[in-house]
């Protein structure tokens, strides 16, 4: 487990940089972050800026109940974006689910006359969305570091 070099008696470690981002669990060390990308359906162009202050509300809170956290949220008119730090346990395709339903069905709720002139058939947003990983050291230093490691010789 990591701990504060400090804290054992001895003199600060150089190799100990506190992040913020990295976080800790019972048994495991974590940094995730996933940026999503959502899009309307059929692309429409609904939101406004009101709708989108909204949504960033309503995703907020949503990730607050996964343990997650929403670092930045912008959009335009017809997507929004997305950059997630989560916790390890928590599946992703879950919290995206709950992610666009919550905010579908408040959204559509809350500005039923404006989303009724964009979008129809209860849906509203696209099935697909993006998640792509982020954050920490690119994939070359990542495999350059595991290549590195000094194997034992049997």
């Amino acid at each position: 487990m990591l701990r504060d070099p400090q804290s054992a008696g001895g003199g600060p470690d150089p190799r100990w940089n506190p992040n913020p981002d990295v976080r800790t669990g019972r048994h495991v060390v974590y940094n995730l972050h996933v940026h999503l990308v959502f899009v309307t359906k059929y692309r429409r162009g609904v939101f406004t800026d009101a709708m989108l202050n909204r949504c960033e509300e309503i995703m907020r809170e949503v990730c607050d109940d996964f343990e997650a956290e929403l670092k930045q949220f912008n959009g335009e008119h017809d997507h929004v974006h997305l950059l997630v730090h989560y916790p390890p346990k928590v599946q992703l395709s879950k919290l995206v689910n709950s992610l666009k339903g919550v905010s579908a069905r408040l959204l559509r709720k809350e500005y039923d006359t404006h989303v009724r002139r964009y979008l129809w058939g209860g849906h509203f947003w696209s099935g697909s969305y993006f998640a792509g990983s982020c954050g920490g050291a690119p994939l070359t230093v990542v495999k350059q570091y595991i290549e590195r490691q000094q194997r034992p010789v049997s």
